[in-house]
């Protein structure tokens, strides 16, 4: 399979780039995609969450009436979690919402959310580039070339580019990422999926890797 690749005013460069099969060409697995996606936004919840019970809140050691003779019902404290400013019945406790998934689903997952740009036609691959120093005006002016200002882009690059980063952090819906670092859930998380060209060979390396560790 291969791509074309793109310069950063929008044409094409004349070169093309061959996309390796098992890793943008597979049959996506929508399972493995789902289960990703989920752990991802599990691990994102802090999970610190916390209301206060009976036996919590401040208050309450007197008991507010007489047992009898009322003709109400008995009450031992004000803090009972029928009262106003009592505790909370059954309320959330801190929490641990991580999720584990095997490294092969992980890997098929990913592989899975590659091939699904490639077939939804959402993948652009360009050049390597960088800028002299960063500005915001030059970034906007890459995504005006591609007519993706406005749109939903995620920019993958080969390592961290500081200088590309922080010319383009501050536009709205834009994001950039290592790509050994995108996960599943930020590969399918955009409208436009943007490669340079050497991080392609970085995505490839990365599945490489965690083969050769099992």
């Amino acid at each position: 399979m291969t791509l074309d690749i793109y310069k950063t005013d929008g044409s094409s460069s004349g070169e093309k780039l061959e996309l390796a099969d098992d890793i943008f060409g597979i049959e996506p697995n929508d399972h493995a995609i789902y289960l990703a996606v989920k752990a991802h936004l599990a691990n994102q919840r802090q999970g610190t969450h916390k209301a206060k019970e009976r036996g919590e809140v401040r208050g309450g050691g007197k008991k507010p009436w007489k047992q009898k003779g009322r003709g109400g019902a008995r009450a031992g404290t004000t803090r009972s979690p029928l009262w106003i400013g009592g505790g909370t019945i059954f309320g959330p406790r801190p929490r641990d919402y991580r999720q584990d998934l095997p490294k092969k689903v992980k890997r098929l997952a990913r592989k899975s959310a590659l091939s699904y740009k490639v077939k939804d036609e959402q993948l652009v691959i360009v050049e390597d580039f960088n800028f002299e120093k960063p500005k915001t005006k030059e970034f906007v002016g890459l995504l005006n070339a591609f007519k993706f200002y406005g749109k939903k882009v995620l920019l993958l690059t080969n390592g961290k580019q500081e200088v590309v980063y922080k010319s383009g952090r501050n536009i709205p819906k834009v994001q950039i990422l290592e790509a050994a670092n995108a996960s599943t859930y930020d590969i399918l998380n955009n409208q436009v999926l943007m490669i340079q060209k050497s991080a392609v060979e970085a995505i490839a390396a990365t599945f490489k890797k965690s083969e050769a560790v099992n």
